[in-house]
């Protein structure tokens, strides 16, 4: 286990010991009854769980998420997690080094910042039955002597492919950027420039736009305002490093592009209902 910035970082490494199949890019494992973690920690590889049967409370970002069944539960590196995991889970687990997860990640059609504002994933049955079938078919690959790495990248394109049919199905967020390329893009210049930038006048001149109609767009598609979807990324980081990081409010404030640590304050409690201390001290 590593430590940066004071956040628990565990690599990939600390759970070569009991896997049950892999190699150097790439381990599977499964989950059989209760698990639980108790203090939140991130990784820094890439992790896919498929929940056969599931019950608990898998907590991602500081968000409860329920368990449940024929789920896809999606971690990138960095995001904070913990979880209470009941004696009835049954799940198959896929952790993947970073470079190797860039082989199929295109597969994931979105934008990562959708996938970790949307984790976890309700499945249909169908899909289920063949996200299942994939990370069965990899376990038995990595098991040979002489496993195809070229076989378990196409194995895990085809994963991403699903995850990504599904999450457009079941979310709206998905499906409008994936028809308005303009949104799309205005999604991920915030991930890219949210620290530095909180005004919509910057996004928009990026996007060759006004900063009313790029405003008028995420009303009409998103339900929100343009500050609103940078405002959320902001406290979605805010959490993550009051969560994960032993970093005073003033020094996360200034991290976040924040001169004033009152004014970050009054805007985190404004968002959240609590104080960053408060937020801290709840954990």
């Amino acid at each position: 286990m590593k430590k940066r910035d004071d956040a628990p970082l565990i690599s990939i490494e600390g759970f070569r010991k009991g896997q049950i199949a892999g190699r150097e890019e790439i381990i599977f494992n499964e989950l059989h009854g209760a698990r639980s973690i108790d203090k939140p920690h991130k990784h820094d590889f890439f992790i896919i769980i498929l929940f056969d049967q599931g019950n608990g409370i898998h907590n991602i970002d500081s968000l409860d998420y329920p368990i449940g069944d024929h789920e896809i539960h999606v971690l990138f590196p960095g995001q904070m997690h913990k979880w209470e995991i009941q004696k009835e889970t049954i799940a198959y687990q896929l952790m993947v080094e970073k470079s190797f997860f860039e082989h199929f990640s295109p597969y994931f059609r979105f934008s990562f910042t959708n996938y970790q504002n949307h984790p976890v994933i309700q499945l249909s049955e169908q899909a289920f039955k063949l996200l299942r079938y994939e990370f069965i078919a990899i376990k038995n690959e990595l098991k040979q002597p002489q496993s195809l790495v070229q076989l378990i990248s196409a194995r895990a394109a085809v994963i991403a492919a699903i995850v990504s049919r599904e999450a457009e199905y079941t979310f709206t967020e998905f499906k409008v950027y994936q028809t308005n390329p303009r949104l799309a893009k205005f999604n991920l210049l915030i991930d890219e420039f949210f620290k530095e930038h909180k005004f919509v006048a910057f996004y928009a001149e990026k996007l060759n736009v006004s900063a009313n109609y790029l405003n008028i767009l995420c009303k009409k598609h998103l339900k929100v305002s343009a500050t609103t979807l940078i405002q959320q990324r902001v406290i979605t980081e805010a959490k993550r490093l009051l969560q994960s990081t032993t970093l005073s409010i003033k020094e996360i404030a200034f991290r976040l592009g924040f001169t004033d640590h009152a004014y970050f304050s009054n805007f985190f409690k404004s968002q959240t209902g609590i104080t960053p201390s408060r937020f801290r001290e709840n954990l």
